[in-house]
């Protein structure tokens, strides 16, 4: 194994004079004809990191690099030519793919129109609703949670089970009070979520408590629950506008972006024939 010589600066860590004669300047490190520099590792170490702490991580970013290099030069040795043109190969259809992607990315970002409207988003969700199906039941309802000992449980729970949007003032107050709640019942969102803030219910009795327009109070320990389910939908169906509606626009911006590259790759072809740049020889 050929001797690998390390010595880190004063102005890094440490001082040393290990270096012998073919040493580079700025080296700090040396693997055959291959060099490690000062400047590799000046932003390696993190401001403020102890003296002990900053020795390891570069003596082991040094000790990384060593062993990349012995066994690139290892590989290079020992492996087949046509093994390694086979490799060669891949690495420069990589870096074409790199580029390119790179290149086209930044054309797309600064070109495509991502203002999609609500009247574009409702007709792609018409048309193709029926590709929309639920994974798993959703669910749209309102829940408290809230100390069954509260001086004004009963007029919570009578405004809660009767909820009136001009009582906003009111659920200012008083919300402070309540460990969690939740009042936007038109939002759909999916069991997971329910079971999370509602560790009353789980799989077991979901059945028993998720129905459309049940209304109920649940004694847990201290804790009293107050919900309303407003409704419910479940697996295998079409799902709400609202609900899907990311996913519609994701799926818009994406087909423009499609839309876009493959004009775009049009152009660049077409713009280079037009130049006499691309030719086909017969």
């Amino acid at each position: 194994m050929k001797k690998i010589l390390l010595c880190f600066l004063i102005m890094t860590f440490s001082s040393c004079d290990l270096f012998k004669k073919e040493k580079k300047a700025e080296s700090i490190a040396r693997v055959g004809k291959n060099y490690l520099y000062k400047s590799d590792i000046q932003n390696l170490v993190p401001a403020g990191t102890p003296k002990a702490d900053s020795i390891l991580i570069v003596k082991n970013f040094i000790d990384r690099w060593a062993t990349q290099k012995l066994l690139i030069d290892a590989a290079e040795r020992n492996l087949s030519e046509s093994k390694k043109n086979e490799y060669s190969s891949l690495i420069k259809q990589y870096k074409i793919d790199l580029y390119t992607k790179a290149y086209i990315e930044e054309i797309v970002k600064r070109t495509v129109d991502t203002i999609v409207s609500s009247d574009e988003l409702k007709q792609f969700y018409k048309e193709n609703k029926e590709n929309f199906k639920t994974n798993g039941t959703l669910v749209r309802m309102r829940y408290i949670n809230i100390a069954k000992d509260n001086p004004k449980l009963a007029t919570i729970r009578d405004k809660f089970f009767n909820y009136n949007k001009k009582d906003k003032k009111f659920w200012e107050t008083y919300s402070l009070q309540f460990k969690s709640f939740a009042f936007n019942d038109s939002i759909w969102v999916g069991m997971d979520q329910v079971y999370n803030k509602l560790p009353i219910i789980n799989p077991d009795n979901r059945d028993e408590y998720i129905q459309p327009g049940k209304k109920m109070q649940v004694l847990d320990n201290e804790d009293l629950y107050l919900i309303k389910v407003t409704n419910v939908i479940d697996k295998n169906q079409i799902s709400p506008f609202e609900y899907i509606k990311p996913t519609v626009k994701e799926i818009i911006l994406n087909k423009r972006k499609l839309e876009l590259i493959k004009k775009f790759e049009k152009e660049i072809t077409d713009d280079a024939i037009k130049n006499n740049d691309y030719e086909i020889y017969e």
